[in-house]
């Protein structure tokens, strides 16, 4: 589940909790709206801790570094 589905859980549970006053063939709406948005809650917080274990910098091995040692050569007669 992502943030913005999180949020859209939220929000409809938010409305159907505090905004709507009905009632639907025994359906209680207060208790769908609290459980959407209990649902929306566990899915923005399990949304971050997925979404902040996979933002870690992992650094595996490191290659070695290799120092090559560089030499000139010249000619007896060139001038330095």
């Amino acid at each position: 589940m992502g943030i913005g589905t999180s949020i859209f859980l939220l929000a409809l549970g938010a409305i159907l909790t505090f905004a709507v006053n009905a009632s639907i063939g025994g359906l209680d709406l207060d208790v769908v709206g609290w459980i959407l948005m209990a649902a929306g809650v566990l899915g923005l917080i399990l949304t971050t801790l997925v979404w902040g274990r996979r933002r870690q910098a992992v650094s595996g091995p490191e290659e070695p570094v290799e120092y090559r040692r560089v030499e000139e050569r010249r000619d007896a007669g060139t001038p330095l």
